[in-house]
């Protein structure tokens, strides 16, 4: 006769966590504050309702395009990409090798690296309209101040991206390299560079992508290309004009972002 074994109880189910109540309660009183005509910005729910109403010619007018419009948006949307290339590749370029400097593997040297890492931290605080109004203001409106912005902007999303990678590279070619007494530079040439080669390309492609977006609302400060055209058009209120504007800018961010994703997954 076969011992029945006995029924195994089913453990208790673990108390509900309090702290995702606290969390959501906190969450709603905070936005509720934060709303309120006292303590916040004094949003008017039924003021925006009713204002709906009011953009309903300028809506119309959106829908309308005006496609006689067009031949005078290629010019200032070819500037746009131009601006795009060459910020993107001068500003890529400075960041490959300031993103060693800000990398513990390949600097020792503590001072170097928090000065290194200070510095970026500062360029990446500063948002690419205020590099552009502080450009525009040093050589004037034009594309050189769109230039000069966006390299900075690049240098500081390229540079902290790519210093992440090398903190996380292999250390196996690194040491190699270092027992046969090769130098610092020669360890970053042939241990370090090969290995976050296709992620420095991936990431330049993901900042022309951005540059091609950012180069439109610089332009609004007087920084060339697309921007400087959107900025004038909105001004005289011609919204059938605005609305071939964005439908080119939709276009060309969109052919570029899917060629740049189709790029980055076969490098990486």
């Amino acid at each position: 006769m076969t011992a029945v074994a006995p029924a195994t109880r089913r453990p208790a189910k673990p108390p509900r966590s309090r702290i995702v109540f606290v969390g959501i309660a906190a969450f709603i009183i905070i936005t509720l504050v934060s709303v309120s005509e006292e303590w916040g910005i004094g949003l008017d729910i039924g003021g925006i309702i009713e204002d709906l109403g009011n953009g309903r010619v300028i809506l119309e007018q959106l829908l309308d395009p005006n496609w006689a419009f067009l031949p005078r948006v290629v010019q200032p949307l070819l500037e746009t990409f131009q601006i795009a290339v060459v910020a993107a590749f001068i500003g890529c370029g400075l960041a490959l090798p300031i993103s060693f400097f800000a990398s513990r593997t390949t600097v020792p040297n503590r001072l170097t690296l928090t000065i290194s890492r200070g510095i970026l931290s500062v360029v990446r605080a500063l948002p690419d309209f205020l590099y552009a109004l502080i450009f525009v203001a040093a050589v004037g409106i034009g594309p050189l101040g769109g230039i000069m912005a966006l390299i900075f902007f690049n240098i500081g999303v390229v540079a902290k991206l790519l210093s992440e990678t090398v903190d996380a590279v292999d250390t196996g070619p690194i040491e190699a390299v270092d027992a046969g007494g090769s130098d610092r530079t020669q360890m970053v040439r042939w241990a370090v560079l090969p290995q976050v080669l296709p992620n420095y390309v991936a990431y330049s492609l993901y900042a022309f992508e951005l540059n091609v977006r950012a180069s439109t609302v610089l332009g609004f400060v007087g920084a060339g290309g697309i921007g400087f055209l959107l900025r004038v058009q909105y001004q005289f209120q011609a919204w059938s004009n605005v609305s071939v504007i964005v439908i080119c800018l939709f276009v060309i961010v969109f052919v570029i972002e899917l060629i740049s994703i189709r790029l980055r997954r076969r490098l990486v």
